[in-house]
């Protein structure tokens, strides 16, 4: 158990299959902070998009979608299961790259990140912790603890197949590399908010580490810099 009593606020960015959505979900759950996934959101407003027949690819479709999901934004909208494949992930990578998009999404986790939500059945959130690809640099650029995770291209596909394949997904390991690829390059070369570490990040080079070593090494950084 946590003992700290101030409000905390961390970032974990990262590209896809590093490792920061586990890790996050763990140290919430160790640190007793809300947490936010921000590429489920993301994917929400994806798949708005291709749920109206839209194209991720038009700018004015995107950002109704956005619009729609700040207003309309619950745990079980981001938690939907058919966020998890490869056609939404696609649509998500395209549609979010447009800046008026990424402002009112930034928006929108920038609020839950300095208001999580209260609920009277469970003690008040001692912070929050959100992962994503901007968070350290954008969203939460005052953040006390950002982190950056990343391992190496060839390891994450590997790992994202094993995923799929464990849904029962059917893809081939060359598919879901080329797709990771491609991702990687939109996410790092787009203008607005690229995937990029925080000057003052600290980074973890997930591509030999197991879930329970990156976990403890995280609480450790996390401790030392609230001390």
């Amino acid at each position: 158990m946590s003992v700290m009593t101030q409000f905390i606020s961390i970032a974990v960015d990262g590209p896809a299959a590093s490792g920061k959505g586990t890790l996050a979900r763990r140290l919430a759950e160790q640190f007793h902070l809300f947490y936010l996934d921000s590429g489920s959101v993301y994917r929400a407003v994806a798949k708005h998009i291709l749920d109206l027949g839209k194209n991720p690819d038009n700018p004015e479709d995107a950002v109704s979608a956005a619009l729609y999901v700040r207003d309309h934004l619950t745990t079980e909208m981001i938690d939907n299961p058919a966020l998890r494949n490869d056609i939404v992930a696609d649509a998500t990578s395209r549609s979010c790259r447009f800046p008026p998009v990424r402002d009112v999404i930034t928006e929108t986790l920038r609020f839950y990140a300095n208001h999580p939500p209260v609920s009277k059945h469970t003690k008040p959130f001692q912070g929050s912790i959100l992962d994503g690809r901007d968070i350290g640099t954008v969203v939460c650029p005052n953040a006390d603890v950002k982190l950056f995770l990343t391992a190496n291209a060839k390891v994450r596909a590997e790992r994202r197949f094993k995923e799929l394949n464990a849904k029962g997904i059917e893809t081939t390991y060359e598919t879901v590399l080329q797709d990771m690829q491609d991702r990687d390059a939109r996410d790092s070369g787009r203008e607005t908010a690229p995937l990029k570490a925080a000057a003052d990040a600290i980074h973890f080079d997930t591509s030999t580490m197991d879930v329970d070593t990156a976990f403890e090494k995280a609480v450790e950084v996390i401790r030392q810099k609230l001390a």
